[in-house]
């Protein structure tokens, strides 16, 4: 399911640093992190988006969300920019 919202979402920042960077401003309405992403690379994103209110999304792997977000690597978090 939230590959999909990934997929369909107008606009997609990819990686930690993106989402950090995002997350900061405010421009963000959900996040998603994969289960097999390392705690300590996606620790800050999870709290930061848990203080901020954005909704989270979990999926299952890292080389999936990558895929979807159009890369050929792996990825741990994903931003969903708002609209």
């Amino acid at each position: 399911m939230s590959y999909e919202k990934v997929s369909q979402a107008a606009e997609v920042l990819i990686g930690t640093k993106q989402t950090l960077k995002a997350l900061e401003a405010n421009a963000v309405h959900a996040v998603v992190v994969a289960d097999d992403a390392e705690k300590r690379v996606v620790h800050k994103v999870l709290q930061l988006a848990e203080a901020n209110g954005v909704r989270i999304y979990t999926v299952p792997s890292m080389r999936k969300l990558g895929k979807v977000c159009g890369i050929d690597v792996g990825a741990a978090a994903v931003a969903l920019k708002m609209q």
